[in-house]
């Protein structure tokens, strides 16, 4: 199977080690970052540097003229990816054989939601989600559709893989979290997730709910939760806690919402792009969950993007829903975690692929080739070489 590490620019600018010692792994590709949200990260082996915060969400080349006059818009990154950071990297590591895709995070941006506090989620209590934009607003819904074809198809890349592409919520990595005290569950992460912002509101009033009411209904179903009542079950316990009636009338509305947004940005990043450009999306079969990767209908997102990048961190389930299209040509890449201090574990890598393999997957993503030990990358150099 094909493999793609992924890698920031600032791992591969001011190294000239580092494309060639990534090639070593035996990967065929790399997954370099193009659009990304702000983050704080450890450069191991870096000569110049071996913490690099990222401050806020940033493009990480120059912003084009499509921009101009208009807001939303993207961010240049400040000094901890100047300049083309990009397309520095891009040109180093396909000097070393290596094919470039673009990676460019979407509907997650914490400077959007503090600069166009509007643009937000808005929770059933009424509280703001900044990191999550939401995606049903049509302002916001053009800036994704643009930044993903300006971010998506940059020069020199061969494709795309477009992460956050629906529904942001409550679940995000936040700077001293302290948002686990109660077990939501899945039930209660959907319910959290709910957007009521006024275009949302106004989206239900078209599913035949009052929005108001519907608020109120969720805080009724979440009150047992706080108090410590389980709210697993997935979506029939949602259902369960909020009524059969109201949770598909809410379903209705955020799956057209995302469905038609990944439509428009695939379209866009086809248009922007040559001929063979392949575009996927990182995905989850389970339709309600947010973040990262956000639930879609595998049929559907098949016929839509070239493929999916799947989390198999937990085991290789979830690529099941996608293999079951049987859509030829289609990729399915298993995505894990091989840097040992962040949950991953290079020691399985070898089975791991092996067992997703049998479950249908194309491809391997590797979680993330500048971030990991010298050691994790050893033992991955070790397993790629098992092929």
């Amino acid at each position: 199977m094909k493999a793609s590490a992924f890698v920031y620019p600032w791992d591969v600018n001011g190294d000239p080690a580092a494309p060639e010692r990534i090639a070593a792994l035996g990967v065929e590709q790399v997954t370099l970052a193009a659009a990304y949200h702000s983050t704080r990260a450890l450069t191991p082996r870096h000569p110049r540097h071996r913490v690099v915060t990222a401050e806020y969400a940033a493009v990480l080349y120059p912003p084009g003229d499509r921009w101009e006059g208009r807001t939303p818009r993207p961010h240049p990154a400040g000094d901890w990816a100047p300049g083309d950071a990009f397309g520095e990297a891009a040109d180093a590591l396909a000097g070393a054989g290596l094919e470039v895709h673009t990676w460019v995070v979407l509907a997650h941006n914490s400077r959007l939601g503090a600069e166009h506090p509007d643009t937000s989620v808005v929770n059933a209590y009424g509280d703001r989600y900044p990191w999550a934009p939401c995606i049903a607003q049509p302002a916001t819904r053009a800036y994704l559709v643009d930044l993903a074809a300006e971010a998506g198809v940059r020069p020199g890349a061969r494709g795309t893989e477009l992460e956050s592409l629906g529904w942001y919520g409550l679940q995000h990595l936040h700077a001293h979290d302290k948002t686990g005290g109660v077990g939501l569950g899945d039930a209660g992460q959907y319910l959290m997730s709910l957007c009521f912002c006024p275009v949302c509101r106004e989206g239900y009033g078209r599913q035949d709910l009052d929005a108001d009411a519907l608020a109120a209904a969720v805080r009724a179903a979440l009150a047992p939760v706080w108090q410590g009542a389980s709210s697993d079950g997935g979506w029939a316990g949602v259902e369960k806690l909020l009524g059969e009636t109201l949770a598909n009338a809410t379903r209705a509305w955020r799956e057209e919402a995302a469905r038609t947004l990944q439509e428009a940005a695939v379209a866009a990043v086809r248009e922007a792009a040559s001929d063979g450009f392949q575009v996927l999306l990182h995905a989850d079969p389970v339709w309600y969950h947010v973040g990262a990767n956000p639930g879609v209908d595998p049929a559907h997102i098949l016929s839509v993007a070239d493929g999916v990048v799947v989390p198999c961190a937990g085991g290789p389930g979830p690529l099941t829903p996608f293999a079951e299209q049987r859509r030829e040509g289609a990729v399915l890449a298993a995505n894990f975690t091989v840097v040992s201090g962040m949950g991953g574990n290079p020691y399985t890598l070898a089975a791991d692929a092996a067992l997703a393999r049998d479950h249908g997957a194309t491809e391997l993503r590797l979680y993330h080739a500048g971030l990991a030990s010298d050691g994790d990358l050893s033992v991955v150099r070790e397993a790629l070489s098992e092929r």
